[in-house]
């Protein structure tokens, strides 16, 4: 399927955008005009609205009930409108509580400050900002939505929760299983990752955070919400802010649950019966003989003899069932005038799915995390408050001790054949022998891989301790100027880890053998022996800090109000990656200019002004402006008559740019210095080292004997004097509309972005250089998408209340440039393709007698030669360059989608009625796709060779055969001797990933009885939930978020909870 573009330009958003505000007016006089054609003959009713204080409210909407009859307040809070004394009219303006009077000659009317809306605030960088006001993009979920189901990692709720948003759960390894997150997309190749703050402190994951101490997490998706972060902030950015206690009597808060662990989907292996058939059958379509006698299929048909001629489903042998998992957490608020607290202490274990086997220690990724948190706010003065946040986690983790991690480990359980071994037999590990018995049977092979990889291996228990604090000054200036105030921060953030590596503590190994009468017994194998357990150790570390100071200025002025930031931050981190021995620092300047007329009118200003190690001093520093209007279109006069139906509707525009200067997740720095070298090098150049130390093989021998060594040295990479900052420029035109007086919300956003000067290596650069070309900046894509978010929110009688919300979001990209290495045709180049395209093979049909001449009607062109030749249900490739064969000249970037999917939808619904509460939450993404490789594509293949590895259950009735030779079959005829052709990279093996999940499912309960005021009881709360617990897909290998192609993940799991929460 060709991709294509659907929305390009601005011209579209920028054309509505414009439209709106254009014919807006015109649309609500022509209604204005009706309506007092209506009404000519009434009287005219004046009318003033003031607040609490007295004081006139300029643009309140004065509205008769149930018509489009309306008005708003003139500058001196006056309005006159064509009613008939008595009837009913209802008075409203932003932040205050509507209210509903009887008309009335010279009436007064009073509106009360609506504490609700005045407190309705989203966390923006370095502050907050009033919603109503708010022009940039962002998108926000509160704390309570992210613990109704029990998970390691905050970021596997995440999806769906909110537009722009994307997360892809790769792996459910314990510890492990964080979903990778992606705010609108990818927009370059390597460092798609958004920045991570929690509390305004940069953190590298939110996988270690307890849910139980989040407040509420927002994103920041647009220029000018991110712009202030500069560097930091191209990708999105994420703000986690943690609860705060509150004025008032302690509060105290448990909550427990204890879950059931399962995967969600395992792919099927073939039985020893089924394998044995399908691969005689190959080797009859490839004129060989079989290799598996009728003799042994027999054995393995009837099961007779399941130790000289085992059937082991792997997966099922190796891998539980289902694990357990339990969460458990205690907070306590609350606090006094001047001092206020939150403290949290949470404990989460998560056992693994890997059998043990009596091993003497643990290695079936079991994971153990133990979280605490204080946050507390002194106030030391009337005018200076002192914050104190200190947290942290233990956590430790068990896992085999394998070069392959859990990857290799599921992969190896697909590369085993069925008959590799017995298993346990009487607390022995039994393998398979290709040795002939005493009754003529013997095995062909036995297999090249181990499934017991790990079985002897060890293990790797991780212990880490992480440590974070914080100290913010705030005080108030309001004895300088009104509306002026002073932060002072300051965070120390500190990660210690001890590794204990455990080999050993394995039994002998046994082979079957047979004895008198038909007896099996076992026969030590050759060399394997009893090995005891020795351990080993390590350690790591990582330290940072970070401190910021700035002045904030907010203030009203009549209708006016103007709201100001200056910052300064810098940040340090010791022990990096990359010359470890030198700390990695950022420093910067921030700037923010907010303006706002009777919350009508907005207009906002960001720069960020940063400076990166890896630029040369007159490359180093750079701003990164951003600017952003809205316009609260509903305040205006025109639009009082469709206030009955429109009760909200803002407009907003933001453009901007921001910057990045790490070209790739492994952060290469000092990107402009001289070549760097390194010295010392003892190895001498002629002589066999391990892989490791081969590399530093550039020392030579001097004088007559060979044992004097004189150290040499290497250039470790080239560097680029002219390397300086990935830049993007941003845009974005959404819409706040409310209908129904506010039942029925909704957002739409569209945005485009402009990427250039991305940091890459020049691909064109011939191979002959023997260096890796350094960066530059040479890359430049293009990406675009648009977002819509609707709530609906609505209460039927008194007891049953309901909310729906749907979140959908487009994001499309087209590399503009890449470098790379020279190709004859454009299709062969990721240029003008999207990020992740895959080059690849157009298949177009299965190899018969009628292939050729309808190749040539159907394409108008000789049909090609390939690179074997074919024989029926052989895979047949298009020829896309017309030189009638078949090569790497005709793979194509074309065709298919790729990992990440283009749309997201998330649907969250839910009900309560009186005591009950009800809350689902449905995932889905489609134009996606996954390339299925290895063993999921070629039977019998195996990291050792092709012929006597694994095979899948679904190779068994989907392949091509001459029995069944079906042109939709999924796989081409079996075989070895073609394999080159039938197994290439193609489009054929490009497989739809889309999928609607039901991620998340609560069913509550709130107890109310008597008892709960006696023991201080305000929640008693018992509830069933589930996460990942149905999947709609037409994905057929493994779970469709996984990636089940060469590297194959640790399963996805499914969850069963039941959770109790008790409030005191």
């Amino acid at each position: 399927m060709n991709k294509k573009n659907f929305i390009k330009g601005t011209t579209l958003p920028v054309a509505l955008f414009f439209t709106i505000a254009t014919f807006a007016p015109a649309w609500g006089l022509q209604t204005a005009s009706a309506a007092i054609e209506v009404v000519q003959q009434q009287s005219t009713i004046k009318g003033t609205v003031v607040d609490s204080q007295g004081e006139p409210i300029i643009g309140a909407s004065v509205l008769a009930e149930g018509t489009s009859n309306g008005t708003i307040t003139d500058i001196d809070g006056v309005f006159r409108i064509n009613v008939r004394p008595g009837a009913k009219l209802k008075v409203s303006f932003i932040g205050y509580t509507d209210k509903k009077v009887v008309a009335k000659n010279d009436m007064k009317v009073i509106l009360v400050e609506d504490v609700t809306a005045l407190e309705e605030v989203e966390i923006v960088a370095y502050g907050t900002q009033k919603k109503v006001t708010m022009t940039g993009a962002i998108a926000s979920v509160k704390g309570e939505e992210l613990t109704r189901v029990s998970v390691g990692s905050v970021s596997n709720v995440l999806g769906g929760q909110m537009t722009g948003l994307t997360t892809v759960q790769y792996s459910g390894e314990p510890g492990a299983d964080a979903a990778e997150i992606f705010i609108r997309g990818k927009a370059t190749w390597e460092n798609s990752s958004p920045l991570i703050q929690v509390d305004g402190v940069d953190r590298e994951s939110m996988s270690d955070i307890d849910p139980n101490e989040i407040e509420s997490i927002s994103i920041l998706k647009d220029a000018s919400a991110t712009a202030v972060f500069g560097i930091r902030g191209a990708n999105g950015v994420i703000l986690i802010t943690t609860k705060r206690g509150k004025e008032g009597k302690a509060k105290i808060s448990f909550t427990t649950s204890a879950s059931v662990l399962m995967p969600t989907k395992m792919v099927e292996q073939a039985s020893s019966y089924d394998y044995a058939r399908f691969h005689n059958q190959m080797m009859s379509g490839d004129g060989k003989s079989a290799l598996f006698s009728d003799g042994v299929i027999q054995k393995f048909a009837d099961g007779s003899d399941p130790i000289r001629f085992p059937n082991i489903q792997w997966a099922d042998y190796i891998m539980k069932s289902s694990t357990l998992q339990s969460q458990h957490n205690l907070n306590i608020s609350g606090g006094t005038d001047k001092v206020r607290y939150f403290i949290s202490a949470g404990a989460y274990t998560q056992g693994g799915l890997f059998s043990e086997f009596d091993l003497p220690y643990n290695l079936s990724y079991q994971y153990r995390r133990f979280n605490y948190r204080t946050n507390l706010d002194m106030d030391v003065t009337k005018t200076t408050t002192l914050s104190f946040n200190i947290s942290g986690n233990v956590n430790n983790s068990d896992q085999p001790r394998t070069s392959q991690g859990s990857s290799g480990l599921i992969k190896n359980i697909y590369y085993s054949t069925p008959f590799r071994s017995a298993g346990f037999v009487d607390n022995k590990l039994v393998y398979s022998t290709a040795d002939t018995h005493d009754d003529g049977l013997k095995l062909p092979f036995v297999g090249d891989i181990d499934p017991f990889t790990y079985y002897g291996s060890g293990a790797t228990q991780t212990n880490n301790n992480s440590l974070n604090a914080d100290l913010i000054l705030n005080q108030n200036l309001d004895f300088l100027t009104k509306g002026l105030s002073f932060r002072l921060k300051g965070s120390y953030n500190s990660s210690f880890t001890v590794y204990k590596y455990m080999s050993g503590g394995t039994e002998m190994t046994y082979n079957p053998v047979l004895v008198d009468e038909g007896n099996v017994g076992l026969r030590p194998v050759d060399n394997s022996k009893y090995t005891d357990v020795s351990y080993t150790s390590g350690t790591g570390k990582s330290r940072d800090w970070y401190m910021e100071a700035g002045f904030n200025y907010n203030r009203s002025f009549g209708g006016h109000t103007v709201g100001g930031l200056l910052l300064y931050n810098q940040s340090k981190s010791y022990y990096p990656s990359t010359y470890s021995d030198i700390p990695k620092g950022y420093v910067g300047l921030v700037g923010r200019i907010t303006y706002d007329w009777m919350n009508r009118y907005m207009a906002e200003f960001n720069v960020g002004y940063n400076g990166s190690e890896n630029f040369a001093p007159d490359k180093r520093f750079s701003a990164f402006p951003a600017g952003s209007v809205g316009w609260l279109m509903s305040e205006e006069k025109f639009f009082q008559p469709l206030k009955s139906v429109v009760s909200f509707l803002k407009l907003r525009a933001s453009f901007g740019l921001v910057g990045n200067d790490k070209p790739d997740r492994n952060a290469a720095r000092f990107m402009y210095l001289a070549d760097p070298y390194s010295v010392n090098l003892d190895k001498v150049i002629d002589r066999i080292y391990a892989s490791g130390e081969a590399a530093d093989a550039w020392g030579y021998l001097f004088g007559i004997t060979s044992n004097t060594v004189t150290n040499g040295a290497r250039e470790v990479s080239k560097n680029n004097p002219d390397v300086t900052w990935e830049k993007a420029f941003k845009r974005n035109y959404g819409i706040d509309i409310n209908f129904f007086d506010d039942r029925l919300s909704a957002t739409a956003e569209y945005y485009r972005e402009h990427r250039w000067d991305i940091l890459l290596r020049d691909g064109t650069a011939p191979g002959m250089l023997g260096f890796l070309t350094p960066y530059a900046n040479l890359g430049e894509v293009n990406s675009w998408g648009w977002e819509l978010s609707l709530k609906w929110n609505d209460k039927i009688g008194k007891n049953f209340r309901y909310w729906a919300t749907m979140n959908l979001s487009y994001n499309q990209n087209k590399i503009i440039e890449r470098k790379e290495a020279p190709q004859d045709n454009d299709y062969q180049y990721g240029k003008n393709h999207r990020i992740g395209s895959r080059s690849q093979y157009v298949f177009w049909r299965y190899y018969d007698e009628s292939t050729p001449e309808l190749y040539e009607k159907t394409f108008n062109r000789p049909f090609p030669t390939h690179s074997v030749v074919l024989e029926n249900g052989d895979a047949v490739y298009v020829d896309l360059n017309g030189d009638r064969k078949i090569d790497a000249n005709d793979m194509s970037y074309d065709y298919g989608f790729t990992d990440d999917p283009e749309y997201m939808i998330g649907l969250n619904l839910g009900f309560s009625w009186k005591n009950w509460e009800v809350n689902t939450q449905w995932t889905g993404a489609w134009n996606v796709s996954r390339m299925i490789s290895d063993v999921f594509r070629q039977p019998f293949v195996s990291s050792a060779g092709s012929n006597a590895g694994g095979l899948l259950s679904y190779h068994l009735d989907h392949t091509w055969t001459p029995e069944n030779p079906s042109q939709s079959a999924e796989y081409p005829r079996a075989t070895q001797v073609n394999a080159s052709n039938n197994y290439a990279t193609s489009t054929l093996f490009e497989k739809d990933a889309k999928y609607l999940r039901l991620k998340t499912l609560q069913v509550a309960y709130n107890f109310q009885f008597p008892l709960m005021k006696k023991l201080g009881l305000t929640t008693c709360q018992l509830a069933f939930s589930g996460y990942n617990l149905l999947t709609f897909s037409p994905y057929l290998w493994g779970d469709p978020e996984a990636t089940a192609s060469n590297a194959p993940t640790y399963p996805l799991t499914k969850t069963y909870t039941l959770s109790l929460k008790l409030g005191f």
